[in-house]
């Protein structure tokens, strides 16, 4: 039967308008793999539904090329192959991701795709069209979008699952988009799209978005650490071997039926570890995790977990802090394993991962495959309570929310801890979580009366941070209620709605008073109060709502005293007209540039290499050589970042219509401010030593130095002044080879 439908998709291919008979045979080909992907899955009649998307999805595309050059349609065909193999996804999902762009970018209607598909199968693609357009930018529309695709979500997980895969292809196929378009995506990609993938269960996915964000983003450190990983390949496969043969040998004696292998960390992962522990590549300890994965009965799992875990701590000493118990709690995403790091030969720790053959295939396929094992049983489990969450924070009614994709990622895209009440019940929070998020997860009426907490019996205030588990007990008072501060101590979507809903309702209250005072001003003057001049009025002072207006009559911020210079016609009042400037007052100020000849030398922007105003960004301090971007901000201007900028990923995610393409042009007559932080052994003259190379041999000029010195080790921060790049790294590399000297990073500001 496929061969026939093969021979009929080869007179189908001839119709398109396609530059080579290579490139039919190349679609015949990814068509071809496809169907034998979906083989298993497929039951009377699907084989033709999904020659039907393709046709139409092939038709609809058949003009259009990628950036790369290759017909459109093999771009469909490559989402619909991630969806079926690595993520697991069925024949209806195969047809979705045929069409998943269909609607947006080609003639063709949702009617047309319901009318031949179905209704289930259109309510995928309005999602799929719906997202292409709302996560980069920051209006109350696109959050409101945004909040729309969330409720499809948790009525079909399938639309995030097929976005992400289409994510995937096009993170593979980025090389040929331009730089600035790069830079955006693979900022996009690793706020949002990462951990997207990450909640969903799809640790192999998720880990690929952010290996090939950081290609883009950080593309010297992605080149050295796959460098480096290539060049440690042999020795670490001999290492790996020499690790395994006496657990494999034990496994074997003890009739386990099992899989054991190695497998290298991915490269931001190795990437983070530098940055956040402050090591050299050669120092990080876990390049690699082995995984054992056992094909055990589902009733004896568990316990076969523990009897492996057992044998290999008899073989070589566990690190009891870095045991972590996923089969007893498993992660909100489904994910169950045993994982522990244990000293292996040479000195070296090493992580091993402990699963059965049903846990490997959640970790590998996520939320498709815990669907697939869920199938028959009634229990409520973690994804259901996750979405509930989600269902619960989309219910409000606050819908103007600009920050709610960042409300979202905190919320729901966050590692979780779990937490006890003093029953026992367990409750998921996001990491970061206080006693007052906590608080609002049991009830809003105990949220909004919360003075305090008990955690393991000791008394915390409402902003103590929450650890995996901690037993809290809350202290509530009726005298107790929300204020404005409370939005910076939560981090969960409910609680900020909650405590927004609170403030709104207290100021709704005060406002009572400002109506009267209005309404009493009003009638001294003899208009009306009706909406027209409540609105006027509002206007007339600048203000956002009516409710705000009342609100500062009634706290005494607005007086009413410019009410005696309106016009009362009738019921109704008119604001005074501004003064016009008489003619002969005007003055023609010819157009001057507000920069300076030097200041304009520094960097070119855009296509055409104009020399505008900027500022450097204080959060990363740029300097001449850093990778930058301009990012036009409201009254502040253009502000210079850097690409690794802590802040670069978010901005970049966020507003990529304000990101503006930027490079140095070449002078060595201006200095620009950067730190340095110095840890070293604490000798005598290391002070000396340090400002001898700085400003004796250097020249360079020193801006401030504090050095703090404790238990024989001293830790410095140096500002300097430096003319580029080039001048920081020789600095760097002469301060480590000073004898006790054991590192020299660059300072990184935190997130704003």
């Amino acid at each position: 039967m496929i061969q026939e439908q093969e021979l009929g998709m080869e007179t189908t291919i001839q119709k398109y308008s396609l530059d080579t008979e290579q490139e039919k045979k190349e679609i015949l080909r990814h068509y071809r793999s496809l169907l034998k992907a979906l083989r298993p899955k497929l039951k009377k009649g699907d084989k033709e539904m999904v020659r039907a998307a393709f046709e139409m999805s092939a038709e609809a595309h058949k003009t259009m090329r990628r950036k790369s050059g290759e017909p459109y349609i093999l771009h469909p065909l490559a989402v619909a192959m991630i969806c079926v193999e690595e993520i697991g996804l069925g024949v209806r999902s195969t047809i979705c991701s045929l069409l998943h762009d269909t609607v947006e970018d080609t003639d063709i209607t949702l009617e047309d795709v319901q009318r031949e598909f179905g209704i289930e199968i259109a309510k995928i693609i309005d999602g799929l069209t719906k997202i292409s357009n709302v996560v980069d930018t920051n209006t109350s529309q696109q959050a409101e979008n945004f909040k729309k695709i969330l409720l499809t979500l948790t009525d079909d997980p399938r639309v995030i699952l097929i976005k992400l895969a289409d994510r995937l292809h096009n993170m593979r196929t980025l090389d040929f988009m331009k730089n600035e378009k790069q830079l955006k995506i693979a900022s996009e990609t690793v706020w949002v799209y990462a951990p997207l993938a990450h909640r969903m269960g799809l640790y192999n996915i998720k880990t690929e978005l952010e290996d090939l964000s950081m290609k883009y983003l950080e593309p010297e450190a992605y080149k050295g650490i796959a460098k480096k990983l290539a060049e440690t390949k042999r020795e670490r496969t001999r290492y790996i071997n020499e690790f395994i043969r006496p657990i494999k040998e034990k496994l074997a004696l003890s009739n386990f039926d099992f899989e054991i292998y190695g497998r290298p960390k991915s490269i931001h992962s190795i990437w983070n570890k530098i940055k956040n522990k402050g090591v050299s590549f050669d120092e990080v300890y876990d390049l690699f995790a082995i995984r054992i994965i056992l094909n055990a009965a589902p009733e004896k799992e568990k316990e076969e977990c523990w009897k492996v875990y057992s044998i290999i701590t008899d073989e070589y000493n566990p690190s009891p802090e870095r045991l972590r118990d996923w089969l007893s709690n498993p992660k909100s995403n489904g994910y169950e394993a045993l994982h522990t790091t244990v000293m292996g030969p040479q000195g070296k720790w090493v992580e091993i991962q402990i699963r059965s053959n049903r846990m490997n295939e959640i970790a590998e396929k996520g939320l498709a495959a815990h669907f697939k094992y869920k199938e028959g049983s009634n229990d409520e489990d973690r994804f259901d309570k996750w979405f509930g969450q989600i269902r619960e924070v989309l219910s409000q009614d606050d819908t103007d929310s600009v920050n709610f994709l960042q409300d979202f990622k905190t919320s729901f895209l966050a590692e979780e801890i779990y937490v006890y009440t003093p029953k026992g019940e367990v409750k998921m929070l996001p990491t970061g979580s206080s006693a007052l998020d906590f608080a609002f997860s049991i009830h809003s009426a105990i949220g909004c009366k919360c003075i305090g907490a008990k955690v393991h019996h000791k008394l915390v205030p409402i902003s103590h941070k929450l650890r995996s588990g901690d037993q809290i007990e809350i202290i509530t008072s009726n005298k107790q209620k929300p204020s404005e501060d409370w939005l910076n101590i939560v981090v969960t979507a409910k609680a900020k709605n909650k405590i927004k809903d609170a403030l709104k309702e207290e100021k709704r209250a005060i406002s009572e008073d400002g109506k009267y005072i209005l309404q009493k001003k009003l009638e001294g003057i003899g208009a009306s109060y009706n909406t027209h001049n409540i609105d006027e009025l509002t206007q007339f002072y600048k203000l956002n709502s009516n409710l705000e207006f009342f609100y500062r009559i009634a706290t005494k911020n607005i007086d009413l005293k410019e009410l005696k210079t309106f016009k009362v016609l009738g019921d109704k009042i008119e604001a005074p007209k501004p003064k016009a400037i008489p003619a002969e007052q005007i003055i023609e100020v010819p157009y001057q540039k507000t920069y300076t000849k030097k200041e304009s030398e520094l960097i070119i922007f855009g296509e055409s290499s104009d020399k505008i105003q900027y500022t450097l960004a204080k959060c990363c301090n740029p300097i001449p050589g850093d990778d930058v971007f301009g990012f036009v901000s409201i009254g502040k201007g253009l502000i210079i970042h850097r690409i690794n900028c802590p802040n670069a990923a978010q901005m970049m995610a966020n507003y990529g219509h304000r990101v503006v393409k930027t490079k140095w042009a070449k002078n060595k007559e201006i200095s620009f401010l950067t730190e340095l932080k110095i840890v070293g052994m604490d000798d005598v003259g290391v002070v000396h030593k340090i400002t001898n190379i700085i400003s004796g041999d250097m020249k360079i000029n020193i801006a401030g130095l504090t050095i703090e010195s404790r238990e024989g080790l001293f830790e410095g921060t140096i500002k300097i002044f430096v003319h580029d790049k080039d001048e920081l790294e020789e600095l760097v590399i002469r301060l480590k080879s000073l004898q006790g000297i054991q590192r020299v990073d660059r300072f990184d500001a935190e997130e704003l």
